[in-house]
């Protein structure tokens, strides 16, 4: 298996773009902003529980290259990841929780897991968010906060400094299908969110009947403002819409501040609705302004234990801005809820647990046997 995935690897390795210090200098601000809309996902239902767990695996150390004032070094991007909730009853429909969120990420002349090489050019953060969650589910509303923790283990010389340890607090609020969510430090914003999650999702309300018809082709929209400090600020909407019986859907992202221009477009298509397995087709403007060259495809298979990719934008906006090159990235990340199991943010479960509910739940006839008659009686006709 590793040797296919360096050969896979390798196939494209030589033409794999480096990588800007920049582009991990401003990593904090993007996994910090992640986690809250990985949260406000899990949070939809305020219950139940949810685990990720994952990490990128580039074996060879020219796929990654970063490329300073000293020249193009060989090395290795990488990025671990972890995410946990789970809310337990309080009282009846109200239901109390805890989440804790954590990413390692940054850049390192050799490929570890756990202790870096440390070099003139390596650079290691960890980013932890924690909080508390209440939810109220006959009146459809939700609330949570919590700290986020932004620690920098290592910076090389090719870096701007940054302060060792920073503390930053955020907020969520939800009621029926609107949501607003907040990342602060101290007195100063630095992003907020105002979401509608309009599209009608059977796992939140009747779980086991599937609902046909004109609520599944709702939008989900979300509305991101982010304090760019000495950058202009940036207001960046993403549209997610339902094409297809909830199996395709298209995705796209604009900015409207500081200029207005499209961001990236996605083509998703899952074999289920539970989106455990899914296919995309991905384009993202790269921002250097030429035209075709401004535009990088892509796309990404994935699958429940393993997601592979090339020039995804996903990665490209939350990876480094990596392109040209194969990431392969092992995880797991599973939702729980009443008994059933799907992806983050699906609006239905797993065929197989949906059966064995309805099952459970269908009425049961009364049957009399004698030796080689059977009669069912299903009640008074």
């Amino acid at each position: 298996m590793k040797f296919f995935l360096m050969l896979l690897a390798g196939a494209v390795a030589s033409y794999a773009d480096s990588v800007s210090p920049d582009a991990f200098s401003k990593n904090g601000a993007v996994t910090r902003d992640r986690h809250l809309m990985e949260i406000s996902d899990v949070l939809l239902a305020g219950r139940g529980g949810y685990i990720d767990f994952g990490f990128y695996y580039t074996p060879l150390a020219s796929q990654h290259p970063l490329k300073s004032q000293y020249g193009e070094h060989d090395g290795f991007a990488f990025r671990h990841h972890l995410g946990t909730f789970a809310a337990g009853e309080l009282a009846p429909q109200k239901y109390m929780g805890a989440l804790l969120w954590f990413d390692r990420s940054g850049w390192d002349g050799e490929d570890f897991f756990f202790v870096p090489q440390y070099n003139d050019f390596s650079i290691q953060r960890s980013v932890t968010t924690w909080g508390l969650t209440y939810a109220d589910q006959k009146n459809h509303f939700g609330v949570a906060a919590g700290m986020q923790h932004q620690n920098m283990e290592y910076t090389g010389i090719v870096y701007e400094k940054e302060n060792d340890s920073l503390a930053y607090s955020w907020a969520y609020l939800r009621y029926g299908k609107a949501s607003i969510s907040g990342n602060f430090y101290k007195a100063d914003w630095r992003s907020v969110h105002f979401s509608l999650d309009l599209e009608h999702r059977s796992i939140l309300e009747d779980k086991i009947i599937k609902y046909k018809g004109w609520k599944n082709y709702l939008p989900n929209i979300d509305v991101g403002y982010y304090n760019k400090d000495e950058e202009d600020n940036l207001l960046r909407v993403v549209w997610n819409q339902n094409l297809y019986d909830q199996l395709i859907y298209g995705e796209v992202t604009y900015d409207f501040l500081p200029d207005v221009e499209f961001h990236s477009a996605a083509l998703k298509f899952y074999p289920d609705p539970s989106r455990l397995f899914g296919l995309e087709a991905t384009c993202v403007r790269r921002g250097v302004r030429s035209g075709a060259k401004d535009l990088l495809w892509g796309g990404a298979i994935d699958l429940v234990f393993a997601r592979i990719a090339y020039n995804s934008s996903y990665d490209y906006d939350h990876f480094f801005g990596s392109k040209g090159t194969f990431l392969v990235e092992f995880k797991i990340s599973l939702d729980y809820l009443d008994g059933l199991v799907f992806g983050r943010g699906a609006p239905q479960a797993m065929p197989m647990e949906t059966n064995i509910l309805k099952e459970k739940n269908k009425p049961k006839g009364k049957s009399l046997e004698a030796t080689g008659i059977r009669f069912e009686n299903g009640g008074n006709k």
